[in-house]
C-alpha cells in the first residue's frame, strides 16, 4: 500500500507539474467542459491588424484537446495562400495527455500542395497543411500561424464554435482597424452563449467567449451555422485583386465587381465567335439561342474545383477557357457569358452560396459573401438560372444546389439581390404506376414507373450515371423492405427538356408473402414505403426544418394467387395536419385484383423544437399504415 501511494503521488506530481508548467495536460479541463466534447479548444485567438485599405495582418493561435480520432479535424491545421496572400509563420507543438511536449513541427514540416490536383493554370492557389499521424489518444495541439494579404475584402467570419461534439474554455477576437475604411459588422446569437464583447471602438473590436459547452446534434436541425454564435466583419472600402473598392450599397458594391474585377474577362477568339455563330444560325430568340450555347459548354468544359477562399474573384479569362476546357464556377460561368454575347443574349454573373442547405446572401449587410457563381439571364420579369458547372443538368434547372435563396445578380447598372427559383412542395413529385403479382407461394414479381419532377428530378435522375454494382446498391437500399429482392430490367428515360425522370424497373423476389398453415400474410404497399424512423429527442433544444417539401402519388394493381380469397383488408386511411396530408385507398376489383393509392404530401418549413413530437408522431402514423398487411385464406 505504501508502494502504490508513493506512486500515486509521483504521478500526481508529474501531471500537476506539468499543468503549473503550460497548462496543456487534458487533465486541467474541467468535467463539463469535456462532456459530449470529442475535443476541446482550449483556445482560440484571433488578431486581425487591418493596416491599411491594402493591408491585413491576421495572426491566431488555436490549441486543441483531442481525445478521439473523430475529434481530430477540430484541429483544423491549414492555410490556404496565392500571390495576394502570403504565410509568414506557421507551427505546431504537439503535447501529450499531461502536457509532455512530444513533437515540434515547423512550417517546413508541413504539407503544401496545389489547391487544384492536375492543374497548372491555377498552380498560384495553394495550401499549408499539418500531416500529423497521432500516436496515441488523448494529445493537445498547440498551432500558430500568422498571414499577410493585401485582399481585405474579406475579413474572416468568426465562428465562436466550429461544429458539434466540440467544446471551448476560451475563444478571443481581437480587430484593429483605420477609422476612415467604414468597419462593420454583423452579430448572430452571441447572447444565447457565453460571449462579451469587450471593447468597441472606432478604431477596435474584441470579443471574449468562454465554457461553450459541446453541442450534441438533433436530427432535422438548422445548419450549425444558422444555430451556432458568428461575427461576420467586412469595410466599406476595401482592396480585392489589385483593385480598391466600395461596399456601401449592393448597387455600388456589384457596380464596381462588374466595372473592375470582370471587365476584359469575356474576349474570346474569332474562331469561336464564328462557330458560335453557326451554332446559332437563324435563331432570333434569346432563350433559344441560350439553350444551344449551353448545350455547347456543357460537351465542351469540365468543372474543376477551386477550394473555398482561394483563387480570388477574378474569373480566368474566358479566351483560357476556350483553349484549356476547364474551369472552376467562375470561369465557365464567365465563359457561358462571353459566348451569349456573341449571339446578342445577355446574361449577369451572380454570386451566391451554393449548398443543398438553402444559404442566403445576408442582404442587409454589403460585403464580399458567397463560395459559388451562376449566371443570370433576363426573361420578362424573370431570369433563366443556368449551373455552368454541370455537364449534366437541363436547361435552367436549379435542382437543391441553389434553388430558393438570396443571391446577388451583378447587372452593368449594380448589384440586385433576387430570389432563385422557388420549387413548389406539390411540384417536387414523383408519381409512380405499377403492378405486383404474388403467386401460391409468397413469391412476388412486379413492375414500376416512376416519374420524377422539381427537386425530386435532381435526387433521381443521378442514377442514370451510375455504375451497374451501384445501380444494384441503390435500389437494394431503396426497397430495403422487400428481402431477397433481385432487379430486371431497368430503362431510364432522361426527359430534359420538361424535367422529368423516368425509371421503369422490372423486379421479384421470393417469399414476398409469408405462409403459415393455410394463410398468407404479406405489406400491401411494396414500392413506397416510409421508414418512419424519426428519432426521439427528450427535452429537444432545436428547432428542426424540412427543407424541402414533396408530393408522391402511387397507383399499383396487385394480382392475389389464385386459390386464396381475401380474410382481411386494410381500410382506407386518412391523415392531415400542419406537416402535410397522407391518404391510402385500396379498391376490390374482378378476378382477384386490387387497386391500391397512396398519397403523401409534406409541407416544407420551420418548426420549433415544440412541434418535434408532433412531427415524429405524424410520421409514424405513415410508416404504421404504409406496413398495413393483407391476410389471405388458402380455400
Amino acid at each position: 500500500m505504501k508502494n502504490l501511494f508513493c506512486a500515486l503521488f509521483f504521478l500526481l506530481f508529474i501531471v500537476n507539474s506539468s499543468a503549473q508548467k503550460n497548462d496543456y495536460s487534458v487533465f486541467s479541463i474541467s468535467d463539463s467542459i469535456k462532456d459530449n466534447a470529442n475535443a476541446v479548444v482550449r483556445l482560440d485567438q484571433t488578431d486581425i491588424t487591418i493596416a491599411s485599405q491594402r493591408s491585413m495582418n491576421i495572426k491566431q493561435q488555436r490549441i486543441v484537446s483531442v481525445f478521439n480520432a473523430k475529434g481530430f479535424d477540430d484541429v483544423d491545421a491549414y492555410q490556404h495562400y496565392d500571390k495576394s496572400t502570403s504565410i509568414k509563420n506557421i507551427e505546431a507543438i504537439v503535447y501529450d495527455a499531461f502536457g509532455k511536449e512530444i513533437k515540434k513541427i515547423k512550417q517546413k514540416d508541413f504539407r503544401d500542395q496545389s489547391a487544384v490536383s492536375g492543374s497548372t493554370l491555377f498552380s498560384d492557389n495553394r495550401v499549408v497543411y499539418l500531416d500529423y499521424t497521432p500516436i496515441s489518444y488523448p494529445f493537445t495541439i498547440v498551432y500558430n500561424c500568422e498571414v499577410e494579404t493585401s485582399n481585405t475584402a474579406f475579413i474572416p467570419q468568426e465562428y465562436f464554435l466550429r461544429g458539434y461534439y466540440l467544446s471551448v474554455e476560451k475563444c478571443i477576437l481581437n480587430v484593429t482597424f483605420p477609422k476612415e475604411l467604414g468597419f462593420k459588422k454583423k452579430e448572430f446569437r452571441l447572447s444565447d452563449f457565453t460571449i462579451k464583447k469587450t471593447v468597441e471602438t472606432d478604431t477596435q473590436l474584441s470579443y471574449v467567449a468562454t465554457n461553450i459547452r459541446a453541442q450534441k446534434p438533433e436530427d432535422m436541425s438548422p445548419n450549425y451555422g444558422d444555430l451556432f454564435p458568428k461575427v461576420m466583419m467586412g469595410l466599406e472600402n476595401f482592396h480585392l485583386e489589385g483593385v480598391d473598392g466600395k461596399a456601401t450599397t449592393w448597387e455600388a458594391f456589384g457596380k464596381w465587381y462588374g466595372d473592375k474585377i470582370l471587365t476584359g474577362t469575356t474576349n474570346l477568339p474569332e474562331e469561336t465567335k464564328v462557330k458560335i455563330k453557326a451554332f446559332v444560325g437563324e435563331e432570333k430568340d434569346p432563350i433559344k439561342k441560350a439553350k444551344i450555347i449551353y448545350d455547347y459548354v456543357q460537351k465542351k468544359s469540365r468543372y474543376v474545383n477551386i477550394a473555398v477562399g482561394i483563387g480570388g474573384w477574378k474569373p480566368m479569362l474566358a479566351n483560357d477557357v476556350d483553349r484549356l476546357g476547364y474551369g472552376d464556377c467562375k470561369a465557365l460561368s464567365n465563359y457561358t457569358k462571353a459566348l451569349l454575347q456573341v449571339v446578342d443574349v445577355p446574361s449577369y454573373n451572380t454570386i451566391l452560396y451554393g449548398n443543398p442547405y438553402k444559404t442566403d446572401i445576408q442582404s442587409d449587410f454589403v460585403s464580399m459573401q458567397g463560395n459559388h457563381m451562376i449566371l443570370a439571364i433576363p426573361s420578362g420579369d424573370n431570369y433563366v438560372w443556368l449551373e455552368c458547372t454541370s455537364q449534366d443538368d437541363p436547361f435552367g434547372y436549379q435542382g437543391v444546389f441553389t434553388d430558393d435563396r438570396d443571391v446577388l445578380v451583378v447587372k452593368p447598372e449594380g448589384g440586385e439581390i433576387v430570389r432563385t427559383k422557388i420549387y413548389d412542395d406539390k411540384g417536387n413529385k414523383q408519381l409512380a404506376k405499377g403492378n405486383y403479382s404474388i403467386d401460391k407461394d409468397g413469391n412476388f414479381s412486379g413492375t414500376l414507373a416512376i416519374v420524377s419532377e422539381g427537386s425530386q428530378y435532381a435526387q433521381k435522375s443521378r442514377v442514370e450515371t451510375f455504375q451497374p454494382n451501384e445501380k444494384e446498391e441503390h435500389y437494394k437500399e431503396y426497397w430495403d423492405n422487400i428481402n431477397n429482392l433481385k432487379l430486371g430490367k431497368i430503362t431510364f428515360n432522361n426527359d430534359k427538356e420538361n424535367i422529368r425522370f423516368t425509371e421503369d424497373v422490372h423486379l421479384s423476389a421470393s417469399n414476398y408473402g409469408a405462409i403459415s398453415g393455410n394463410k398468407m400474410i404479406f405489406v400491401v404497399d411494396a414500392f413506397n414505403q416510409s421508414s418512419g424512423n424519426i428519432k426521439r429527442i427528450r427535452n429537444r433544444k432545436n428547432p428542426f426544418q424540412i427543407q424541402r417539401g414533396y408530393l408522391d402519388n402511387d397507383e399499383i394493381e396487385i394480382n392475389l394467387p389464385e386459390g386464396f380469397s381475401i380474410e382481411f383488408l386494410p381500410s382506407n386511411y386518412e391523415l392531415k395536419g400542419k406537416f402535410g396530408e397522407y391518404k391510402t385507398e385500396i379498391i376490390k376489383k374482378e378476378n382477384n385484383k386490387l387497386t391500391y393509392k397512396r398519397s403523401m404530401f409534406l409541407n416544407k418549413g420551420k418548426y420549433s423544437n415544440k412541434d418535434y413530437d408532433e412531427y415524429r408522431l405524424f410520421m409514424e402514423q405513415v410508416s404504421r399504415n404504409d406496413n398495413a398487411k393483407i391476410i389471405l385464406t388458402k380455400n
